[in-house]
């Protein structure tokens, strides 16, 4: 008679990691992320006065320990994200923010008055507003980097922004490991959002926290609304021209085909309303060139500085 297989013990997937320094325990990490929380609190503020000349708050609210993946989905819809490293430390850092902010910040930028600052529709960001994420993005990887005790003191590396539904789905062969996500709020004119950090617990661990040292942050910069003001005037925008036709009844739509002529309203002068994003920019003439159709613009509905804010969106 055969003896019975035996068959290898399976052991605790938290269990396991634990025993090989890839999952702590509750209170430990919860130091740790804490630690994290008051350098943010104490210097994500200064970087952005020195560089905008906005005041923002930033509160440490907590952390969450989990699988990286769940951590990530629950997030929501409502933020960016961008893939990290940081040599000698960690190679799968997840940075996310609200959109919220990244909105609201924009408008301040392209110089919205901060009593006309409401809160922002719940949206992915625009083409722009990703190029300001990047900026937002390497600041807040840079107070990562200077809290982390990493050799070498190298410099954060980032992959581009890209909406949370555009993440490519999780490879099923790849084991998902245990994270911690850092969770901070940030407000800027009355605007409340949040910001995270989803680290690997197993660099986590190994992590002494050290507040960086104060620097002089008094000096405006205008870097920032430069760069972004001028990212704007570069930007492709498709232009959307309305003419007004004559009224017809609705019997006479009804049998319209193929071939049959709709006349202008106007006798004269053709006039062209020109929007973009939704937005009217121009009041126009409807007229030909060679042979091209072509609008000649007669007057503006709206000041530089309104065109810009209209067209960031």
């Amino acid at each position: 008679m055969n003896a019975p297989l035996k068959t290898k013990p399976v052991i605790n997937e938290a269990l396991l990691a634990k025993l090989t320094g890839r999952l702590g325990d509750k209170a430990t990490v919860e130091k740790l992320c804490a630690a994290f929380g008051d350098v943010y609190c104490g210097f994500l503020p200064d970087v952005i006065k020195s560089e905008t000349s906005l005041d923002v708050e930033v509160a440490y609210l907590g952390c969450h320990s989990g699988h990286r993946n769940d951590l990530i989905a629950d997030l929501g819809d409502s933020h960016t994200l961008v893939n990290a490293s940081l040599r000698n430390w960690s190679q799968d850092i997840t940075l996310a923010c609200g959109n919220g902010f990244i909105i609201t910040l924009m408008e301040h930028l392209l110089g919205a008055s901060p009593d006309t600052v409401e809160q922002p529709a719940d949206r992915i960001l625009s083409v722009i507003e990703l190029e300001l994420a990047v900026t937002v993005f390497e600041k807040i990887a840079n107070v990562l980097r200077s809290a982390v005790d990493a050799p070498g003191g190298f410099e954060p590396a980032l992959e581009l922004p890209h909406a949370i539904e555009d993440r490519p789905k999780p490879a099923e062969d790849k084991p998902d490991e245990f994270a911690a996500a850092i969770n901070m709020s940030i407000k800027l004119s009355g605007i409340v959002s949040e910001f995270a950090l989803i680290v690997p617990q197993s660099a986590l661990l190994k992590t002494t926290v050290t507040a960086p040292r104060a620097k002089n942050q008094s000096a405006k910069s205008s870097e920032w609304t430069d760069q972004i003001t001028e990212q704007v005037r570069r930007s492709q925008v498709t232009l959307d021209a309305k003419i007004r036709l004559q009224e017809l009844t609705l019997r006479t739509i009804s049998k319209l085909a193929a071939g049959d002529v709709i006349p202008f309203h106007d006798n004269g002068d053709v006039r062209v309303d020109v929007s973009a994003n939704g937005k009217e920019l121009y009041v126009c003439e409807f007229g030909r060139s060679g042979e091209n159709y072509t609008v000649r613009v007669k007057d503006t509905i709206n000041s530089d500085d309104d065109l810009i804010r209209h067209l960031m969106n």
